[in-house]
């Protein structure tokens, strides 16, 4: 280690050696290869630039016969109609049709008729009277029945036959409130019948029919079904309002699963909610954004037509169109929002997509690896590359150097350490024994008794000697990863009570007391019943060991949280924060004159350490100096801990 402060320098001067005058090099080259860049990138650019130029001109000609399509549709057709066939042909995904003001043709509210006497006479405040105060349906029924037999107009009785049915079927009369409304409703003369809202009576009979049949298996069922789909596809006079359309579409969905998908629902929604946002009709024949979020919209030349495109949708039509083009190699086209996200990856060459496509971009993205990146590359010469080869070598060789001087003054120092510790530990006992056995050998003793009290110091001496050299064994196996456990359900009460019979004798002779507290109902751990028992062991002989004359040392079990704990308490002289976190390191005494003192070298702790991961569990310490520790051990139940592994 003494050689080692005058190597860094040397090291150090020669990093310095090689780097600057690399450095330079390097500097030089970076400007030549990104003049190599840019030169390369040019060219890259000018090969490119055709067919963007030629993408935009299709996307702007592809846009332009779409226009010319919204012109020429059939100012003849009903708007309706209109609606349905430019939904259902693809032309767009919604439109909304207006008419020579200005005003929405479709879709639009229902104009309500003007009100007939009919519907006001004392004969119509009587059914209502006896519906809805008297409750007395029946009744009710019949005076909407006599109403819709004396009615002229074809609402009014319509009307008069809808609340009929509803107070025959709150009468419990269901197949009766049926009949009315899927035969008498279905004449033609009730066809274009409307109520005082505007909304055609029929298709609601219908639907209303449908929510009356309990079993969908009935005849009837599948006829007023057929019937009311055909009256929600039908675009033609009468015409049905758009919001009552939108709503028994969405119904008989819900209301029947085996219902067609209705195709131009969700292009009547979007009309609606666009004109939620803008009722007004737009200017311009280009792809505008809308108020509605990735909604589009493009105007007619004679501003009657208002075709609504969903962003999705057109990106997947235009990219097509953009990609059918010549392939390009190594890159890709695509055609770019303006919503697109400033986040997003940026494309390599960028141009605008046309007239009819303000903000939109065509993009090229380069794929694989960088093209032009790659043949810069290719120009750099093989110097600069031998110069980083031999400055990475000299880093590497100077960096393993120093490494493998650092680990082998640790390993040595460890090596120092680990000889002295072991040969002070089995000299101390050795010596013990030494003169105990020459004493009794020279006959100096006074009594069998005092033979028998240096017979007893031999043993514990002999067992101390013991415990030192298992622990020697036990960190070697560690070292070598030779420790095995063989796991079996164990009792805590047992291990506890093989550990305390093996310290009992420690604590005894010089007043210490130890106390035992065991929860009842402990349940069992998963664990090698020799291995637990050392833990404890070295536990409470640490304990023991820093405890003093007068102390008390507390060893507890119970359960917390699923686990069992084990605890080891004493009231002796207590650790700082900072010997906590190293206590459980190899060889580490927070005391070494103590440790001399009462034995021991520094393994016990590393070992419990090692032992409690092995069986999943942990151990936490609580100190304080001058008022001892706490040592807690968590061990998962048998039922609860994972399977093992020895």
């Amino acid at each position: 280690m003494g050689q080692s402060r005058g190597l860094w320098p040397v090291l150090l001067a020669l990093l310095i050696a090689v780097v600057l005058p690399t450095a330079c090099v390097l500097w030089f080259m970076n400007a030549a290869v990104r003049n190599e860049r840019l030169a390369v990138r040019q060219k890259l650019e000018m090969a490119y630039q055709p067919r963007l130029t030629s993408a935009a001109e299709e996307l702007d000609a592809y846009w332009r016969e779409r226009a010319a399509a919204l012109s020429e549709a059939d100012t003849t057709t009903p708007p309706a109609q209109a609606f349905a066939q430019l939904v259902t042909s693809g032309l767009c995904d919604s439109a909304v049709l207006y008419d020579a003001t200005g005003q929405p043709a479709y879709p639009a509210e229902p104009l309500a008729p003007a009100a007939s006497p009919e519907t006001e006479s004392e004969e119509s405040s009587q059914a209502q009277t006896a519906e809805y105060e008297g409750l007395d349906f029946a009744e009710a029924a019949a005076l909407y029945g006599k109403i819709a037999e004396s009615a002229s107009d074809a609402g009014a009785a319509a009307c008069a036959l809808q609340a009929e049915a509803r107070c025959l079927a709150k009468a419990g009369q269901k197949d009766a409130a049926i009949r009315v409304l899927s035969e008498v409703l279905s004449d033609p003369r009730y066809r274009d019948a409307v109520d005082a809202h505007g909304r055609l009576v029929a298709p609601n009979a219908l639907l209303f029919a449908l929510e009356l049949t309990d079993d969908s298996s009935d005849a009837r069922y599948s006829t007023t079904l057929e019937s009311l789909v055909g009256r929600l596809t039908d675009y033609g006079d009468p015409l049905l309002p758009s919001p009552q359309r939108r709503f028994l579409m969405r119904r008989l969905q819900e209301l029947a699963p085996d219902c067609p998908p209705f195709p131009t629902l969700a292009a009547e929604e979007l009309a609606a909610e666009y004109l939620q946002t803008n009722p007004s009709l737009p200017l311009g024949s280009q792809l505008l954004p809308t108020p509605l979020e990735k909604v589009w919209r493009m105007a007619s030349a004679d501003k009657t037509v208002v075709a609504l495109f969903r962003e999705e949708s057109v990106l997947g039509e235009m990219q097509t169109l953009v990609a059918s083009g010549a392939s390009l190699p190594d890159a890709d086209l695509k055609l770019l929002p303006p919503s697109q996200a400033e986040s997003e990856q940026a494309p390599f060459l960028a141009i605008p997509a046309g007239q009819d496509l303000p903000g939109w971009r065509v993009a090229l993205y380069l794929e694989g690896s960088d093209p032009f990146a790659a043949a810069a590359d290719r120009q750099i010469t093989a110097y600069l590359w031998t110069g980083m080869l031999v400055i990475a070598l000299i880093s590497i060789v100077a960096l393993l150097v120093g490494r493998f001087l650092l680990r082998q003054a640790r390993l040595t120092r460890l090596k120092n350490d680990f000889i002295a510790t072991v040969s002070h530990e089995l000299k101390t006992p050795l010596s013990s024994m030494r003169v105990l056995v020459d004493t009794l050998l020279e006959g100096k003793q006074q009594g069998q008794e005092q033979t028998r009290e240096y017979l007893q110091l031999v043993a514990r001496e002999n067992e101390r000697l013991s415990r030192l050299i298992d622990n020697f064994l036990t960190f070697s196996r560690m070292e070598r990863n030779k420790r095995t456990f063989e796991f079996e359900d164990v009792e805590p009460a047992e291990v506890i009570e093989a550990a305390v019979e093996a310290t009992r004798g420690k604590f005894e002779p010089d007043g210490r007391r130890l106390e035992v507290e065991i929860a009842p109902g402990l349940p069992a751990v998963a664990a090698d019943r020799d291995a637990l028992v050392t833990v404890l062991m070295n536990l409470l002989d640490n304990a023991h060991k820093y405890s003093g004359k007068d102390g008390h040392v507390a060893l507890r079990a119970y359960e917390a949280d699923g686990e069992v704990c084990f605890e080891v308490q004493d009231n002796g002289i207590g650790m700082t924060p900072g010997v906590v976190r190293k206590i459980f390191n190899r060889f580490y005494q927070a005391d070494r004159n103590l440790s001399r003192t009462a034995g021991g070298c520094g393994l016990g702790l590393s070992i419990v350490k090692f032992i409690v991961d092995a069986h999943g569990g942990s151990i936490d310490v609580k100190s304080q100096p001058g008022k001892g520790s706490t040592f807690t051990v968590r061990l998962p139940t048998a039922a609860a801990a994972p399977g093992a592994e020895a």
